[in-house]
């Protein structure tokens, strides 16, 4: 069996060299596994960084865009690169913890979709504000899209490859966050099992967050309203 894990990044110079090392070391030994870094072009030189630092492990696989970038379509590029059966999407700022990886892959097993949730009984958000208000969208969304998926935000799944060559890529993979609510929307669709497990999320260990929230509540909110109108 092997995993691929699509690192999507954009400035994480200061995490990401030891973030692919923690992926690593959380991978079952009875997996092969490749880890693609999808970078957008970052000033402070992320794929060179990982280039070099892991010229010497073929597992490691950068990948540097110059146009139409952007968090959906960097993930996209990811997964068509990819090879492994199981796919991992996870961000880069170590919010997603790497020791989460055996628990998904273990439950994907079973399941084709198996999300690390932040509001599945057991799971946290470390950074308090961002975690209440987190969950009040998700319940907007819950309600909106009419899905029992507790956190339609998070972004940090794992996915079997034949599984997602089923799902339009052209109507999922843009835009930011969004991208992973139309996902687990046409996922729902094709009725793909879909599972949460309880998941940590932890605190960014290096740089600043690139976020703008009033843009994203912006775009997320038109996001969702264009898709509750197309499933009618």
């Amino acid at each position: 069996m092997k995993v691929s894990v699509i690192l999507p990044t954009y400035n994480e110079s200061g995490n990401i060299i030891e973030l692919l090392q923690e992926i690593i070391t959380n991978i079952p030994e009875n997996y092969d596994y490749e880890l693609i870094v999808v970078d957008d072009n970052s000033p402070d030189q992320t794929y060179q960084i990982v280039k070099d630092g892991f010229s010497n492990n073929p597992n490691v696989i950068p990948i540097h865009r110059t146009e139409d970038r952007g968090l959906g379509k960097s993930i996209r590029a990811g997964i068509e690169r990819s090879t492994g059966d199981q796919i991992i999407i996870m961000d880069t700022d170590f919010t997603h913890d790497p020791v989460e990886i055996p628990k998904l892959l273990h439950v994907g097993q079973i399941y084709d979709i198996v999300i690390g949730s932040r509001f599945s009984p057991g799971g946290r958000m470390q950074d308090r504000m961002h975690y209440i208000s987190s969950w009040l969208y998700n319940g907007l969304l819950r309600i909106v899209l009419r899905t029992q998926v507790q956190d339609n935000l998070g972004g940090f799944f794992i996915i079997h490859a034949s599984k997602l060559e089923e799902l339009p890529y052209d109507l999922i993979f843009y835009g930011y966050g969004d991208y992973f609510f139309r996902l687990l929307h046409y996922a729902q669709r094709h009725n793909l099992t879909i599972v949460e497990i309880p998941a940590n999320y932890t605190s960014r260990k290096q740089g600043s967050s690139k976020s703008n929230y009033l843009k994203m509540l912006f775009q997320y909110t038109k996001a969702m309203i264009s898709l509750r109108f197309k499933s009618k």
